[in-house]
């Protein structure tokens, strides 16, 4: 595959949010990469509370980070230009090139009035001005990298955004991008979501629309043979393959708002706990949640169960209580406290059982908090189990720290407005810890494998359990292995003769237009 031209490229795009594109376009990347192809991934626009810190300091959704790391490159900024990450369901955080401009309506973004300017970088809030700014970081990867993979977001046929559009046929128009549009069979109604994606596209937009890619098919694949036929007969389009369901794929989701938290369980590897005893964890699923992929190191151990909870009497029986991140520290602790899990958080200090507070979770389990920035509620109480008072600022700080805690070394990455001001406890990365309750500011330190078995063991020996973690559980060696059996989808399920020829050359000419088209 050396002949790839240099620059081409593709755009993954949806019938639907959460049809697979994520997860494909990872899965090309890796594809690609694996042939010795230079690839990069993009999104132009991504929505998400799940996010991640590059090394040179930016801002990025988690996503394209996973995507970066199929493809064996290094993160960056270029990969995604614009993050919005949601406050309210009105109104998100704007994050440009890696860094927050300010606070935006969804109707001020998206081309109306009202919000308030997230600063001259965004020209008055209009999102079609950034289509500028997306298509410069798009050149720049194209210049470096021989192949681009391209992630749209919801669905390219949203015809009341198409105007305003950067993330999907906009960007495919501007950098002549064809497009593959990925429809999940397990919800039913792919044929008919692929004709009518198609037919309410402009005659512009259709003329990069090359063909279609099932995905999360059971059974025979036989058996949908007669149907895609019959949809290249309707559309002129091939589907370049039909990809298998698969358990296990969820990494890094994109958008904490569209998971269904009650009852929601982790997944967890097959294997047996190497101890006597298992360790239930509970991860309150506070509102706004953000970077909930911190709790995959411990869904990934043997013997570990991680569940979402939202009442109180669902802490019972847990031995660990996480208190994840949060867009809105303020809005959480209101919550926990609405719910009686502040009590029940309480109780488990007093009674010596473990907690652990993440970012905004560490922040709510301190003293006092002063926010005239995220929530602007002034002065407000925290559950004071740990001697910590919050500052917010508007400068966000976004690092990437490195430690040692439990003897043990340890990574993370830092994506806050709060500054913790530790007036006692013992030292726990930038936090600190009393009895059996931790808080830190480090999202993704327990990947660190050495540290998260130190950490475990505190945790069975305050839960009084039998529980002993695995020695040889590598989280990284885990999602590499995720990640080439994202590769074998593509490779094994795809026509990658096609998509490369996509890649190389661009949409086939000629395509048919299906009326009745955009309005």
């Amino acid at each position: 595959m050396s002949g790839t031209r240099r620059g081409g490229g593709l755009l993954v795009a949806g019938t639907t949010s959460d049809a697979g594109k994520s997860v494909v376009t990872a899965g090309i990347c890796r594809w690609l990469a694996r042939q010795g192809v230079k690839v990069a991934p993009f999104k132009a626009q991504n929505m998400s509370l799940n996010s991640f810190v590059t090394r040179e300091g930016a801002e990025i959704g988690r996503a394209q980070a996973m995507q970066a790391q199929a493809a064996r490159v290094e993160p960056t900024a270029l990969m995604n230009p614009v993050l919005l990450k949601p406050g309210s369901d009105r109104s998100s955080q704007v994050v440009l090139l890696g860094k927050p401009v300010g606070e935006m309506s969804a109707r001020g973004f998206f081309g109306g009035s009202g919000g308030s300017s997230p600063g001259k970088a965004l020209h008055g809030g209009r999102q079609e001005q950034l289509l500028g700014v997306v298509t410069d970081c798009l050149e720049q990867l194209r210049g470096t990298y021989d192949a681009v993979i391209c992630e749209g977001a919801g669905s390219p046929a949203e015809i009341n955004l198409r105007r305003t559009d950067i993330v999907n046929m906009g960007i495919a128009r501007a950098a002549r991008f064809p497009v593959v549009v990925v429809g999940d069979i397990d919800r039913g109604g792919v044929f008919a979501s692929f004709f009518g994606t198609t037919a309410l596209l402009s005659p512009e937009d259709q003329a990069l629309i090359a063909g279609y890619l099932v995905n999360k098919f059971r059974g025979d694949v036989s058996l949908l043979e007669p149907g895609m036929e019959m949809l290249r007969g309707l559309t002129g389009r091939a589907t370049y393959g039909v990809l298998p369901f698969q358990h296990g794929l969820g990494i890094d989701e994109e958008d904490g708002l569209r998971v269904s938290l009650r009852g929601a369980v982790r997944e967890s590897v097959v294997a047996p706990p190497v101890g006597e005893d298992v360790l239930r964890v509970a991860v309150c699923a506070v509102p706004l949640m953000s970077n909930f992929t911190d709790v995959d190191a411990l869904a990934a151990e043997p013997g570990v169960v991680v569940r979402f909870v939202d009442r109180a009497e669902e802490l019972a029986d847990a031995d660990l209580v996480v208190v994840p991140g949060t867009r809105g520290t303020v809005k959480a602790l209101a919550w926990l406290r609405e719910r009686g899990l502040a009590d029940a958080l309480a109780r488990r200090a007093a009674e010596g059982r473990p907690v652990l507070g993440i970012c905004g979770g560490f922040q709510a389990l301190g003293e006092h908090i002063e926010d005239d920035v995220e929530s602007r509620a002034g002065s407000v109480d925290g559950l004071g189990l740990l001697p910590v008072r919050v500052r917010f600022e508007r400068e966000k700080t976004l690092a990437r720290p490195t430690g040692t805690a439990l003897g043990e070394p340890v990574e993370g990455y830092e994506i806050h407005h709060g500054v913790a001001e530790v007036l006692g406890g013992e030292p726990f990365l930038d936090g600190c810890r009393v009895g059996a309750v931790w808080g830190t500011h480090w999202h993704g330190s327990l990947e660190s494998d050495g540290f998260r078995r130190a950490f475990l063991r505190e945790v069975a020996a305050a839960a009084g359990r039998r529980f002993v973690p695995a020695p040889d559980t590598c989280f990284a060696a885990l999602r590499e292995e995720q990640l080439d059996l994202l590769g074998d989808l593509i490779e094994e399920h795809a026509d990658t003769d096609a998509l490369l020829k996509l890649i190389e050359s661009g949409a086939p000419a000629g395509l048919p237009f299906l009326p009745p088209g955009a309005p």
